[in-house]
């Protein structure tokens, strides 16, 4: 028999990983504020919530992916929230982005309700969502996570228990880094390029096999080159991301120097209006900066 899934977040991720949940369950409720994304859903044959409290009415694993932290809290612990009508072992599967000790601040709570919160961010953007091949990096109590693997597998070629709450919000960040950072270094090799002249299709694929490949080559260098920024992963949630790194690195006494300037980069694009664009547009600050655009060789 299919479990009971519930699913609040519908947006470039949530709806794919969603349509991923029904069609491997059989069931799935729903609730987005995108009555578009609802459409979508109940078209599909998934059932439609009125809100999140009415989505855990009928559900006893809810997956939630939202913006950050307030609006957790709010689909949690709001007026129409998950914890005003959920049962008791009820396990909250929270997919947002958000920093490591908000997760532990929300578990804390959701325990005062007798509710499993799992941190447990994915990495992949939309293409992996689409296809089912997240990898998802969880933190929170292991029994729970036994229980919800099935599901979890029904998103992701991996999910990993990396530790207690917070761990996982804590990986998805050193993620953000690695991965952004990797972008923006590709973007000043592809300023360097165009500026010298030299065709950036043979450029990438002479060191795609060499120590400079990588996911974010393969994803990235063709949609710069294209110069087909439709968001992946948004520019201003990688930017929310990057303050969250630079926040709890503070409250350590960290300093992650190319991270800070990462985040100059990613406020400069905001001021250019570059917000919705995939974070491949990082490229853009440094065409910007540099006054070169980067195109194919005719």
């Amino acid at each position: 028999m299919s479990k009971k899934i519930g699913f609040i977040g519908l947006g470039i991720m949530g709806l794919p990983m969603a349509k991923n949940v029904l069609s491997k369950n059989g069931y799935i409720k729903c609730f987005d504020i995108s009555q578009k994304s609802l459409d979508e859903m109940n078209s599909l044959g998934g059932a439609i919530a009125t809100n999140a409290g009415d989505v855990a009415s009928d559900c006893d694993i809810i997956f939630v992916i939202v913006p950050d932290s307030p609006h957790v809290n709010e689909v949690i612990f709001g007026d129409n929230g998950i914890a005003k009508t959920a049962s008791k072992g009820t396990i909250i599967i929270d997919m947002s982005s958000l920093s490591p000790n908000a997760s532990i601040d929300i578990s804390k709570k959701c325990s005062e309700y007798d509710l499993f919160y799992l941190d447990a961010p994915v990495s992949g953007g939309e293409p992996k969502a689409i296809d089912g091949t997240l990898s998802l990096m969880i933190g929170g109590n292991k029994g729970a996570f036994d229980k919800v693997m099935p599901a979890l597998m029904m998103l992701g070629s991996s999910a990993i228990l990396v530790g207690e709450s917070g761990a996982g919000s804590t990986t998805k960040l050193a993620n953000q880094i690695i991965v952004n950072l990797n972008i923006a270094a590709l973007s000043e090799a592809m300023t360097l390029v165009v500026k010298m002249g030299v065709d950036p299709d043979k450029v990438v694929a002479a060191i795609s096999g060499g120590l400079a490949a990588s996911a974010v080559l393969n994803a990235k260098a063709p949609m710069m080159i294209e110069r087909n920024f439709k968001a992946g992963g948004r520019i201003d949630i990688n930017k929310k991301d990057i303050r969250n790194v630079l926040a709890t690195s503070h409250e350590v006494g960290l300093s992650l120097p190319l991270t800070a300037q990462l985040y100059e980069e990613f406020m400069s694009l905001s001021s250019l209006g570059k917000n919705e664009l995939d974070h491949s547009a990082i490229l853009h600050f440094y065409e910007h900066i540099n006054n070169v655009k980067l195109e194919a060789k005719k």
